[in-house]
Formats: C-alpha cells, structure tokens, sequence
C-alpha cells in the first residue's frame, strides 16, 4: 500500500544535526510511492552530503539557484511548481526566521517565497536546541508562520545533540511520515471526536494469572490512526497491547473489562463516534486470589467460579445521546463461523446501526483482515487486505454514513 504514490515532494534540509534523520526520511517517502526532489543548503551540507541525499531519492540534488541545468536559469521556480508539497526537515531556527521575513537569498528560502500559496502547501519540522526553541523570538516566528498558512509539527523533547535534555529535537522519520499522510488525508471526520476501544482484556486470576485472549489491537489502533488522518480528535481505551500510540491520538491504557468500561463511559460524554475493536473477556473470575495459587499436589486444579462482565458495547449504545443519535456507535464482532447470522444478530441485540464482523482466528494477530459490515439494509464485504488498508475504508464509509 503505497500511501504517497504519485505525490511529488520537494524535501528541504537546513543546517542541523538532525539531517541525518531526513536520510531515513527521504527513504521511506521514497518507499511510500513519492517522488522526492532535494534541495540543501549550504548549512546542511556540513553535516550530510548531497551524494548520500541523491542515492536515497534517486534524483540529483539540487543546492544552489544558479544551476546551469535549468535551461532558463529558474530552479526555485521550476522545481516548486512541480512540488505537491515542500516539506523542510530539518528546518533551523534561523531558517524559520528566514522564512518569517520573506528572506530569499538561497535555493530553498526561494522556493518557499516562490511557491504558488494555494497549491503547494508547506511544512517545516523544526530542529534546534531547546533554549533556541523555547526563545520568545522563534516561538512568535513560529506563531506567524501558522497565521501565514504553513503547517509548524510539533518538535520532540529529549535528548540533544549539545547534551542537554528538553523540548527541540527534530521528530522521528516514521512521526514525519505519518504526519505527511495525514496531511494529504481527506478530513472526512473533521469535527467529529471518535472514541476508539481496542485489544484484548485481561481478567486476573492471581497475581501472575489470568484470562485473556490472542487480540493484538492491531485494527483498533489502525482505525485509531485513520480516523485521526481523517480530522477527527481520536481517544484510543487501549488493553495490554505492544503497540505504538498512532500520531496524534491521545491513549488510555486499561486492564481489564470493568477498567475499559469506567475509561469508555468517562470519554463517552464528549465523543460523537464510538468504535468497539476492543476483544472485551465475556467473564472474569468471581474473584482475583491476592497471592499466587499453588498446586496441593492433588492433581485436581482449583475451583474457579466466574461472572459475566459488563457489556461496554451494549452500554454505550444505550445512553441516551446513542439513543438520540449524537453518538454514532459501531461495534465488531470476531466469530468463529457463520459470521453473517451471528453478525445480524449480535447488530440486533446491541441495538447499534452498524456491525463490523470478522473472522477472529483468521484475523487475531495478523497485519491483514477481512470485514463484513453489518446494518439495518443488509451486509457488504470488505475484502481482505491490510489493516491499514481496511480502516481507512471503514472510516470513509462511516463518514459517508455521518453525513460528513
């Protein structure tokens, strides 16, 4: 799935130890389907070379505006006019404050300058040390370069080059690349606040026990990420699961079904979509032994007595704002066989206008799926593909069902 095919981006570096972050970066755009086009400064050549940069983009690198490969002598015209973005990473407190003033004095500050505004938008990924950063000056730069319509990322805090520790390094090539997608995202769900429930849920039954079950989360946090991409504010109730936190979401980790429940109905207030991923334990035990239960050398193993857990689903959807439709709740349903009775079914008694069926041992732990979607007029398939791939769809048709 190559998420930037037929994308062309012009990639900027400025002067800063992070240039060799935009090595990785230009690769995986490369990988993603885009075309990349480098353009360097003269700063950011002391710390990677423009031989490095043109294997990686597969394209000669481009660092100064009297290139005699341009036959009318206009490289900053030319190449911006080809550019579906201009992305600067790393982008120098001083390059920002180029910016700012409309300055143009190298290749790169007059592509910015030249580039036509309403169609080639611009990105910069700052990169200084944290006092630089923090600095009333490039904090009011960064202000106005916002108003002025480029897109600021935000910067990580760390370790730095210097030795000292704070807000400042440069984002990572993955952060930047998701961030880039989600740029060229349509925001279908822009307004809207999803509330995401993704994972297994784990149901002690001593301190080093428990019952639990094989999903990885994967498709939760994929359509976490997607519906994010899509312009929505995105809480993700996540159970056990080692999985990155999708850019832009904000993460509540919880244990069990009755954490997961207090986490969904707290957020449940301000959300105007609920998407039910998570693999919710049906019972737990009665009750969780404080101490590790040890075999009697019986044989016999220990009498567990179980309770059925609440029904998060089930629960939201019947709160009034579900009811009155302010809350569009879609729940899933990972079955064994005969996926579309049970699907219906499950629909039926949940009481929710979409059901989204899988099949659980063809899907738990693996990066692809299959869909089956599930409401009042009858069921569609989505065939298998990535996770990725299907969340994006799902998240289109639930905007399509929203109105948006």
């Amino acid at each position: 799935m190559n998420e930037l095919s037929a994308k062309h981006i012009v990639l900027g570096l400025t002067g800063g130890v992070a240039c060799f972050k935009a090595a990785e970066l230009c690769r995986a755009l490369v990988k993603e389907g885009a075309t990349v086009q480098v353009v360097m400064t003269a700063a950011s050549q002391q710390f990677i070379t423009p031989v490095t940069m043109q294997a990686l983009s597969g394209r000669a690198v481009y660092d100064s505006q009297w290139d005699a490969r341009e036959s009318n002598n206009m490289a900053h015209i030319n190449l911006s006019r080809e550019a579906d973005a201009i992305l600067i990473a790393p982008c120098s407190a001083d390059f920002i404050a180029k910016l700012l003033h409309g300055r143009a004095d190298d290749l790169l500050s007059l592509m910015c300058l030249a580039r036509p505004l309403d169609k080639v938008p611009l990105l910069l990924a700052p990169a200084m040390n944290r006092e630089m950063w923090a600095h009333p000056a490039t904090q009011r730069n960064v202000a106005q370069l916002r108003a002025d319509g480029a897109t600021v990322l935000d910067v990580a805090s760390g370790e730095q080059a210097c030795g000292e520790t704070g807000d400042g390094r440069m984002l990572e090539a993955d952060e930047l690349l998701q961030e880039l997608i989600a740029f060229f995202s349509p925001k279908s769900l822009a307004g809207q606040h999803v509330l995401v429930t993704a994972g297994p849920t784990y149901e002690a039954i001593d301190p080093v026990r428990g019952v639990t079950n094989l999903s990885s989360g994967k498709m939760g946090f994929a359509i976490a990420r997607a519906a994010c991409e899509a312009g929505a504010t995105v809480d993700l109730v996540a159970g056990p699961v080692a999985l990155a936190t999708p850019r832009g979401v904000t993460r509540h980790d919880v244990r069990s079904a009755c954490d997961m429940l207090d986490a969904t109905l707290a957020l449940a207030p301000s959300a105007t979509l609920f998407i039910a991923t998570a693999a919710v334990a049906d019972w737990r035990p009665a009750a969780s032994a404080e101490h590790k239960i040890k075999k009697d050398g019986s044989g016999q193993p220990p009498e567990l007595r179980f309770v059925e857990n609440p029904d998060i689903l089930a629960t939201v959807a019947a709160l009034p704002r579900a009811q009155s439709g302010e809350l569009f709740c879609v729940g899933f349903a990972a079955e064994s066989q005969d996926l579309l009775a049970n699907a219906q079914a499950k629909r039926e008694r949940k009481k929710v206008p979409l059901l989204v069926g899988n099949i659980g041992p063809a899907t738990f732990g693996q990066d692809d799926n299959a869909l089956l979607l599930v409401d009042a007029q009858g069921a569609k398939e989505l065939a298998r593909a990535s996770k990725r791939a299907l969340a994006r769809q799902l998240i289109a048709d639930i905007a399509r069902r929203l109105g948006n």
